[in-house]
């Protein structure tokens, strides 16, 4: 595995889910929307007909879906949360008050917080990269991308639980 290559924390659930959402997408999912192109190819002129294009469309969007699939699980680190150090890693929630406002979110893949109430933000975020490693207390700053410099102080770290 090469340098940059990031690994993902996820639950046993998330990684399943994710498994079977991958499997259907590339079998059944791949076989509708050949269907699917072959319908609207019968239909005549390529050109200007808007079922092929919306089935190439929908094709493409799907097979981003399944590479992305394929490269998160092939990274995936799988288990439990890691238990809670007082450090922010991923797959911990972080509670931070943020630009004067208090939150509560979680630190790794958008995939893991899936049925949860709580925003997640992944580690190479630009609030994900400034507070991973620190520590109860610990303050910091990061640009946001529309170029204001926001303070962050984390008030709490703890295990993520799946809830």
């Amino acid at each position: 595995m090469s340098q940059d290559t990031q690994v993902t924390f996820l639950t046993q659930e998330a990684y399943d889910r994710l498994s079977a959402e991958l499997e259907h997408l590339s079998t059944v999912g791949r076989s509708e929307i050949a269907k699917r192109i072959e319908a609207a190819r019968e239909e005549g002129d390529l050109k200007e007909n808007g079922g092929y294009h919306a089935a190439k469309d929908a094709q493409g969007v799907q097979e981003a879906r399944i590479a992305q699939l394929t490269e998160l699980l092939r990274h995936a680190k799988v288990g439990e949360a890691p238990q809670s150090r007082g450090v922010v890693e991923p797959g911990t929630v972080v509670t931070a008050v943020i630009a004067g406002d208090e939150d509560t979110f979680i630190i790794g893949n958008r995939e893991i917080g899936d049925g949860s109430e709580l925003s997640v933000y992944s580690e190479a975020s630009p609030l994900g990269a400034a507070i991973l490693g620190l520590s109860v207390g610990d303050s910091t700053s990061y640009t946001a991308p529309n170029g204001r410099e926001i303070q962050v102080k984390v008030t709490n770290v703890e295990t993520w639980t799946g809830q």
